[in-house]
C-alpha cells in the first residue's frame, strides 16, 4: 500500500502493476538468457515507466486505493469520536446523564417523524439527522462543562476564600504600621520584611483564586442558559416535524438552529479551561454519528441523589465531620 503523499511514480513503483511490468519485462529476459532478449526486456521496461504511470487502469487503481485509504482513515476518526463521546458520557453526574438521556428521546422523536407517515427507521444518508447528531454533541459538552464548573466551586466554596482575603489584608496592614513605626525608631526589621513579602505574595494568590471563583460563577449561569436554550430549539424542531410533515420547513428549522451553535461554540473558545472541547468537534463525514443512548439506566435514587464530592472538596468535609 503506498502512502497518499507519494508522487506518481513511486506510487507505481509500488504497485503491482511496476510487478507485471517487470516480470514481464527484465524478468523475461533474465530466463532466456541472451544478450539481446534481455536488452530488447529493459527497453520496453524504461518505456513502460514512461507510459503506464499516466494510463488509465493504473490510474484507476489509484483512485481505488485513495479511495481505501480515506475511508479507513475516516472509519478511525469515527471510532475515535464515539469513544471520546462514551468517555464524557460515562463522566456525567446521573442528574445530567438523566437530562442528556431526555433530550435524546426528544430527538429520536424527531428522527421518527422525518420518515413518511411518521413511523419507521429514519436514513442515515438524511442530512438533517447528522444535524441532530451535532446538536446532540453541543449538548453533552455544555453539560460536561456545567459538571467541571460546579465541581470546581464546590471545592472552592469550602475554602471561605472571601474570610481569607479580608484576613490576609488586615493582617498586612497591621504589620506594615508595626513596620513603619520600628523603621522610625531606627530599627532594621529585616527578618519582618520578608515576612511581609511572603504575606503579600500569598493574598495576590488568594485574590487570584476569587477572581477564578467568580469568573466560574458567571460561567456556569452562562452555560446552563445556552443548555436551556438548545433544549428549547430541540423541542420546537420536534413540534415542527409531528405537527408540519413538511421537509422544507423543518430543514429551514434545523438549519437556523445550528447556526446558532456558531455563538456556542465561541463560548467554548472563550473558556481557557474548556479548549480541549473546542478541539474535540464531530469528524467530517457523511456518515450518521448519533447520539449514543447506550448507557446504563438511571435509577430512581440515583436521579434524586447529591452529586458525589471527590477531591479536595470531600477531604474539607471530612475534616469538617471529624470536627464536629
Amino acid at each position: 500500500m503506498f502512502d497518499p503523499q507519494d508522487s506518481n511514480l513511486k506510487k507505481f513503483l509500488k504497485s503491482p502493476h511496476h510487478l507485471w511490468l517487470l516480470t514481464l519485462t527484465v524478468g523475461v529476459g533474465f530466463i532466456s538468457a541472451h544478450p539481446l532478449i534481455l536488452l530488447a526486456g529493459l527497453a520496453f521496461y524504461a518505456v513502460g515507466w514512461i507510459y503506464l504511470p499516466d494510463m488509465g487502469p493504473f490510474q484507476r487503481w489509484v483512485g481505488r486505493h485513495m479511495d481505501q485509504i480515506a475511508s479507513a482513515k475516516s472509519q478511525q476518526q469515527i471510532q475515535a469520536f464515539r469513544e471520546r463521546r462514551q468517555s464524557l458520557m460515562a463522566g456525567l453526574s446521573p442528574q445530567r446523564l438523566r437530562r442528556y438521556l431526555d433530550v435524546a428521546a426528544v430527538c429520536q422523536d424527531i428522527e421518527k417523524a422525518t420518515v413518511d407517515g411518521g413511523a419507521g427507521a429514519a436514513t442515515d444518508a438524511d442530512p438533517r439527522l447528522r444535524k441532530l447528531d451535532e446538536l446532540m454533541w453541543t449538548f453533552l459538552r455544555l453539560l460536561v462543562m456545567e459538571g467541571s464548573l460546579e465541581s470546581f466551586l464546590t471545592t472552592e466554596s469550602q475554602e471561605q476564600l472571601p474570610v481569607d482575603i479580608q484576613s490576609s489584608q488586615a493582617e498586612i496592614a497591621a504589620m506594615e504600621a508595626e513596620i513603619k513605626t520600628a523603621t522610625g525608631g531606627g530599627g532594621h526589621p529585616s527578618g519582618k520584611l520578608r515576612l511581609l513579602d511572603s504575606k503579600k505574595e500569598r493574598l495576590a494568590v488568594l485574590s487570584k483564586r476569587q477572581e477564578r471563583v467568580n469568573e466560574a460563577k458567571e460561567n456556569v449561569t452562562l452555560v446552563k442558559a445556552e443548555q436551556e436554550r438548545l433544549v428549547e430549539q430541540i423541542k420546537l424542531l420536534r413540534a415542527d416535524a409531528i405537527a408540519a410533515r413538511n421537509a422544507d420547513t423543518l430543514t429551514a428549522r434545523i438549519d437556523a438552529t445550528v447556526e446558532h451553535l456558531t455563538e456556542t461554540n465561541k463560548l467554548f473558545s472563550e473558556m481557557d479551561q474548556f479548549k480541549d472541547l473546542v478541539a474535540d468537534d464531530m469528524p467530517q463525514t457523511g456518515e450518521r454519528l448519533g447520539f449514543s443512548t447506550s448507557v446504563r439506566p438511571i435509577t430512581m435514587a440515583e436521579a434524586s441523589a447529591p452529586p458525589i464530592i471527590t477531591g479536595p472538596a470531600r477531604e474539607v468535609r471530612m475534616r469538617q465531620g471529624n470536627r464536629n
